[in-house]
């Protein structure tokens, strides 16, 4: 997959097949309209084009530094690849592009930059300044300009309409199923172990704390869940704690992973993780000797799931 740090920077000496958005979560929705791309290339006659932006539009026009994304940069490319996408293109949003007019848009950047062939687009996609146009005027723009246009029903991609905003929220609310459901692939993030208070370790149950690599990165809702780790390319299964650890007064939310049958140390490692089932919302418990227990059993529950898979 070639990727292009910038629309001005594309370059193909063939047509494209074009679809556009910001793809937060390359979730299934996503994936139906990336799968019909691809069988729109006619066997290499034209190229899969994505065009994408970042930072994500709500964060530059709406002001929502706090907006959290499912993606990371590096995760949205992996998943592209792994689909087949040819051409990745992550163009910068700014205050400037947005002002673009849908006609300027699709006439100096669609036509003449990325010489599209054909748009294939969402049932609910809206574009140009202000997003006021919109399929119709995107077909009207085709007859024009000598592109065709597609549009996917919201049929088409799921009986349930499926957003970026609905898998955030279930995120929140710790519905890691219906998620995973939503997304086609279990949720991940990544960080960089770092040292912590090492209380995990006195008390028979290690943890790794991971910094994450992306603030913007959404983490879901404080608790305890079963994960798979990926470090140096090694799949290893744990259990995640998310929170303040409210039984020894913690002050700082932190992500702790205890890996089990696992004994090296990673300190300064990157570790991918991957979240596979809840187990229970984090709570305080009256004495350490409690938690300690309730941690045994939250391993035999994880390691009974596990079995089952």
């Amino acid at each position: 997959m070639k990727i292009f740090h910038s629309i001005h920077d594309f370059e193909s000496d063939k047509k494209t097949i074009l679809t556009l958005g910001t793809f937060d979560g390359v979730h299934i929705g996503h994936t139906a309209i990336l799968k019909k791309l691809i069988q729109n290339t006619h066997n290499g006659e034209f190229e899969s084009t994505v065009l994408t932006f970042f930072p994500h539009p709500r964060m530059v026009l709406q002001g929502k530094t706090d907006l959290k994304l499912l993606n990371t940069i590096d995760e949205k490319i992996g998943l592209f690849e792994k689909i087949g996408i040819e051409n990745l293109i992550i163009h910068p949003f700014d205050e400037v592009f947005s002002q673009l007019t849908a006609e300027e848009f699709v006439k100096t950047i669609l036509v003449d930059q990325l010489h599209i062939q054909k748009i294939i687009i969402g049932y609910d996609h809206r574009f140009g300044k202000n997003r006021t146009a919109n399929f119709e005027d995107l077909e009207a723009f085709g007859k024009k300009y000598g592109f065709e246009v597609e549009q996917i029903s919201a049929q088409e991609i799921n009986a349930i309409s499926i957003s970026s905003t609905k898998i955030r929220t279930a995120l929140e609310e710790g519905e890691i199923h219906l998620a995973n459901d939503y997304l086609g692939y279990d949720y991940v993030f990544s960080g960089t172990v770092v040292k912590g208070k090492q209380l995990g370790r006195t008390i028979g149950f290690p943890t790794a704390n991971i910094q994450l690599s992306e603030d913007y990165k959404l983490i879901p809702k404080n608790g305890v869940y079963i994960v798979q780790a990926l470090i140096e390319e090694k799949a290893v299964f744990g259990m995640m704690n998310i929170g303040f650890n409210p039984t020894v007064e913690g002050k700082e939310k932190t992500i702790e992973v205890h890996l089990f049958d696992f004994e090296s140390t990673i300190y300064d490692q990157k570790i991918t993780v991957s979240i596979i089932h809840p187990i229970r919302s984090e709570q305080k418990f009256e004495s350490v000797t409690l938690l300690i227990q309730q941690l045994q059993k939250d391993k035999e529950y994880s390691l009974r799931y596990l079995s089952g898979l």
